[in-house]
């Protein structure tokens, strides 16, 4: 299975899940990353470079997906805007683009580790996984896990993950922080904001933002 990989910490525990899973599976799975961020693992998706991936929500409608996505039931603190006058997009991002001008919100979108960072500095920003839930009272759902290929795998690989919690092992958890540059301790404290499991009221702030978004004029 060749799989997109984001290498942002959002995602560490999956991956961590990731290569225990493929070698103790029973068919010791055959896994292949292809890394990008996620508006190139978008593209890559699909053009079928890739036969699964965690997209961008946006990009999910019309695709097929298990119930794992990237999901913050309130704050997230990795998606921020920073107000300004004029509307900059973060070329890495898809979804938290379009979600800023659901939003009505004007100012520079910033994504990932990045963000992340910021926001530990106390950069003024506006958390827009926070601002979706304050207009919505639903989680928002930032990236999907889709699939070409081996949905039956990928459904057996998601009930496991989310079978119980992912604990982090010290020497990946230190490895992170280096090539962050974020303490551990954030690290940790930052995962709480995220979840995984695609559940009914995640799934209904993620077909609310489809059908918002179809509104919105082309750019």
């Amino acid at each position: 299975m060749v799989f997109g990989k984001i290498e942002y910490l959002n995602l560490l525990p999956f991956y961590v899940f990731m290569k225990r899973y493929a070698k103790t599976t029973r068919h010791h799975m055959s896994l292949h990353y292809k890394k990008g961020v996620p508006s190139k693992i978008n593209r890559d998706f699909n053009a079928r470079r890739i036969d699964a991936a965690f997209i961008s929500s946006i990009e999910g409608r019309r695709r097929r997906y298990v119930n794992l996505g990237i999901i913050a039931r309130k704050e997230v603190q990795s998606v921020l805007l920073i107000p300004g006058d004029e509307a900059r997009r973060d070329s890495a991002s898809a979804t938290s683009n379009v979600l800023a001008r659901l939003l009505g919100l004007k100012g520079e979108v910033v994504i990932g580790d990045n963000a992340l960072r910021r926001y530990l500095a106390g950069v003024e920003a506006i958390d827009l996984g926070g601002r979706w839930h304050e207009t919505h009272g639903l989680p928002f759902v930032f990236g999907l896990l889709c699939y070409h290929r081996h949905g039956k795998v990928l459904r057996a690989l998601a009930r496991e993950f989310l079978r119980g919690k992912q604990r982090i092992p010290h020497y990946l958890l230190q490895q992170a922080s280096r090539q962050t540059g974020i303490p551990a301790r954030a690290i940790l404290a930052y995962l709480e904001h995220i979840s995984y499991e695609l559940d009914s009221k995640a799934e209904r702030g993620m077909k609310l933002f489809w059908r918002l978004s179809k509104n919105l004029p082309r750019r």
